[in-house]
């Protein structure tokens, strides 16, 4: 049986990802498998494609504009924050998804100088950081809701003009 982890995308089509908050215009607002950075999140495309530069000018425009928003989000849900780190790299998991970290004054001053991704493994590996709907309930309601109400105004917004 596939995992919907095997398939991000489509496990969100068929309302079967646990870690989805919000769908916007241009993708998937979901929270990240691991919680080293409380509130650490990914923004997944609406249909599968390899990098950013294959999608159409005007999905591009959207999908950074939606990545932006969903960093709002964050940076409200999880104050303080010092700055939030946006990542589109495609290395690892060669299909588009941007990563949206928040950064805490509580890292120490030479780790929040560093990528996220020099973190030691175990952040990433490790059960501890492990994303738990339980656990992290509160980080992920309050997003989900902040992106809720942000894409609610926007659309108001958008519909007056």
């Amino acid at each position: 049986m596939q995992s919907w982890q095997d398939d991000r995308i489509g496990s969100i089509e068929r309302g079967t990802n646990p870690t989805l908050l919000a769908r916007l215009d241009a993708g998937y607002a979901v929270i990240a498998d691991t919680q080293f950075l409380p509130g650490y999140c990914v923004l997944l495309p609406k249909r599968p494609v390899g990098q950013l530069n294959d999608l159409p000018i005007e999905e591009r425009v959207a999908f950074l504009k939606d990545m932006t928003v969903l960093g709002d989000a964050i940076a409200e849900a999880c104050a303080p924050v010092v700055r939030l780190n946006y990542d589109i790299l495609g290395n690892a998991d060669t299909y588009l998804h941007a990563h949206v970290f928040p950064r805490y004054a509580w890292e120490s001053p030479e780790r929040l100088r560093l990528p996220t991704w020099l973190y030691p493994s175990e952040c990433w590996t490790s059960d501890e950081y492990r994303f738990d709907r339980e656990r992290y309930s509160a980080v992920r309601s309050s997003i989900a809701k902040i992106l809720r109400d942000k894409t609610v105004s926007m659309t108001d917004a958008a519909t007056s003009l």
